[in-house]
């Protein structure tokens, strides 16, 4: 029998013209006679709500509706529309039918049976919730209508976490609400003349306030103190109902209202309220055991999932942090990437991408997969990935960084094992080098849709040790477009790697025919269009992608000297550069160029034992390039009024859209931007 949910209006009407005949318990049956008038709730008393199949085999919570006998008043018609679905108690206390001497036994054994079929059916179907809303919806639905005709989480606001002080005096916000939906204006009318001020009509229960600062010393933070569940007939249970609801809301009194505290491993993280309406029979003593149970297993399940929601915050934060946050913007190429955890319950990995801009205007090109997708391969992962940025700001030629992260892979651990491909793309010469420690190869997409696989030396693992690394230099034609990924990309259970690879090459080739041979395809949607290939089944591995279109620079737009360390190469430098200017139509650049070529220039001449190498590059913007042989960076200073020097790089932050200084394996680069249209 599945879960009863409330029934709407129009099919209960349905109900209530169908005959009033219908089966009678199982005691009653026995007996030969009709049910006996509950003195709480001046109907009839209906027995065993929950029924044999009180649990079904999924973890839901189901029941077994009695009949109801004939009545003529309004009562007979909100008895017949509302079922009676609670868990009753011994006979007595709060509205049992009456049973013969023969059956007294078995009837209380039967619905004490029904209570613990209800207790783990409910139990079951909260467990199966892993986050907070699931959890608190599993209590709701759970209850609501076999146990109550109502109910109202609150929960603290914010949760506490783990062992961290929770602030004080806290404050508990209504997190969710279910009701059992009323048939119509007749039932709502009987419900207020019974006191029932807080079932109104219609779906919703909203309390008067959202928000309820629980204060030290006062009603509700004694009652959740005490842990236990409270009936709200007495004094000091009314008063925190109504400190936690409102004033302008109560719920009924004596036993129709249970007020269950929900404490967590180490403290109370909220409050329930279980509510009957006066149509049913009222709660008995047994059902704040049945309370306590529902409001304990939902309170464990709530601190589990904060801390598995604090854990998962953690991972994305870890993930984030361990992947740059935005790609550089290099001159003479474009960039792209994406990534992709291998699931949603592991989403952190040891798959990293980087892009790193050189001196000369070149970039470096980095993909890597460190060894499994946990904590550990991201911390890994990280440490490789910064000592990368570091060897690529030394300039070290592709092979030596292989070779130094190899180093630091054994550094680490015996077992710490992940491939890597390092490229490196100089725009003006349009070349690339390439090296590779065991990864896949990149895929080149040419201009006219022609895809290639590079032959690329295949290298060992990082973290092997003892071994060299071959590094390949190849032709980056001016829109061409280099695809590295990550093998999650291309193997999985239901492929192999180099399958999967050419299946790649067929997709990229089969991209750029919808763009025609003169034009590439956009980046962006090439990435996505990538990452389209991806079956049900090919999805057990983190996916880097990092995709570079080659733009270049061209030769025309370079102009390259040397420079003898003398005093007369600031004067040189500022003749090559205008004249430079005026071969690109830049005459309105001569003096800020002028300016601070001959500052910069006047710092390397003063280090420098060997020639100086000045560059101008026009594109976008225009970029100066001066590279001496001393490892020293200048650093911008305050000047005194008393010093004759120290101004050269105060006029060039001043003036100079960008600036930077790039140390060398053999000296260092200091370098500066201006925009071409003023």
């Amino acid at each position: 029998m599945t879960e009863p949910q409330p029934t709407s209006h129009e099919s209960r009407r349905k109900e209530l013209a169908r005959p009033t005949e219908q089966p009678l318990p199982h005691a009653l049956e026995e007996q030969g006679r009709p049910h006996a008038d509950t003195p709480d709730s001046g109907g009839p008393a209906r027995r065993s709500p929950l029924g044999a199949r009180a649990a079904d085999r999924s973890g839901g919570v189901t029941a077994s509706v009695p009949g109801q006998p004939e009545r003529g008043s309004r009562d007979a018609a909100a008895a017949s529309a509302v079922p009676s679905v609670g868990v009753p108690g011994v006979p007595g206390e709060g509205g049992s039918g009456a049973s013969g001497p023969g059956d007294g036994a078995a009837a209380v054994a039967r619905r004490e049976g029904d209570r613990l079929r209800f207790v783990g059916a409910a139990t079951r179907r909260i467990a199966r919730g892993i986050d907070l809303d699931e959890i608190v919806l599993g209590l709701c639905r759970a209850t609501v209508p076999t146990f109550s005709d109502a109910i109202l989480v609150h929960l603290r606001d914010p949760l506490p976490v783990g062992d961290e002080r929770p602030a004080t005096p806290f404050v508990l916000r209504l997190r969710r609400t279910d009701r059992l939906r009323l048939v119509d204006e007749a039932l709502s009318e009987s419900a207020e003349a019974d006191g029932l001020t807080l079932l109104g009509p219609g779906p919703d229960l909203t309390p008067a306030s959202e928000l309820c600062e629980v204060r030290t010393g006062g009603e509700l933070n004694e009652v959740l103190r005490g842990v236990r569940p409270v009936f709200a007939e007495s004094p000091a249970a009314r008063a925190a109902l109504a400190e936690l609801l409102g004033p302008d809301r109560t719920v009924p009194g004596g036993r129709r209202a249970i007020l269950a505290p929900l404490r967590g491993r180490r403290r109370v993280i909220g409050a329930a309220v279980f509510v009957r309406g006066p149509e049913r029979p009222a709660f008995e003593a047994n059902d704040l055991l049945v309370a306590a149970q529902l409001a304990t297993h939902t309170a464990l399940g709530i601190d589990k999932a904060v801390l598995y929601g604090r854990e998962a915050y953690i991972a994305d934060e870890l993930q984030r942090t361990m992947l740059p946050d935005s790609l550089p913007q290099p001159t003479g190429v474009r960039l792209a990437s994406r990534y992709l955890p291998a699931a949603e319950t592991a989403r952190v990995g040891g798959d990293w991408y980087d892009a790193i801009p050189l001196p000369g205007s070149r970039v470096a090109l980095v993909v890597g997969d460190v060894m499994g997708h946990s904590m550990t391969s991201a911390a890994i992962m990280g440490q490789l990935r910064t000592t990368a940025q570091t060897l690529a700001g030394l300039d070290l030629p592709p092979a030596e960084v292989l070779h130094h992260l190899d180093e630091q892979a054994q550094r680490l651990g015996t077992d710490r094992m992940a491939t890597c491909l390092y490229a490196v793309y100089d725009p003006v010469a349009h070349r690339i080098t390439i090296a590779n420690a065991g990864h896949p190869p990149p895929v080149l997409l040419h201009l006219g849709g022609r895809a290639e696989v590079l032959r690329v030396p295949p290298g060992a693992p990082i973290g092997v040790g003892g071994v060299d690394f071959e590094a390949v230099e190849l032709d980056a034609p001016a829109g061409a477009t280099l695809l590295l990924y990550t093998d999650g990309l291309v193997e999985s259970r239901l492929r192999d790697v180099w399958t999967g690879i050419e299946q790649l090459r067929e997709r990229l080739a089969a991209t750029a025919q919808l763009t025609g041979p003169d034009h590439s395809p956009p980046l962006e949607a090439l990435c996505d269009d990538v990452l389209d290939m991806l079956g049900p089944g090919d999805r057990d591995d983190d996916i880097a992608l990092l995709a570079a279109r080659f733009d270049g620079i061209a030769p025309s737009d370079v102009a390259y000297w040397f420079l003898d360390p003398e005093e007369t190469a600031p004067g040189r430098a500022r003749r090559l550069a205008r004249r430079a200017l005026e071969r690109w139509g830049l005459e309105e650049l001569t003096d800020s160029v002028e300016l601070l070529v001959s500052e910069v220039v006047t710092n390397a001449v003063r280090y420098a034992e060997r020639p100086v190498t000045l560059r101008l590059l026009k594109t976008d913007v225009l970029r100066c390039e001066v590279g001496d042989d001393s490892p020293q960076l200048p650093r911008q200073r305050r000047a005194r009024e008393t010093d004759e020097g120290g101004r050269g790089l105060f006029l060039v932050n001043r003036l100079a859209r960008r600036w930077g200084a790039t140390r060398l394996s053999g000296g260092k680069v200091v370098w500066f931007e201006l925009p071409t249209r003023t």
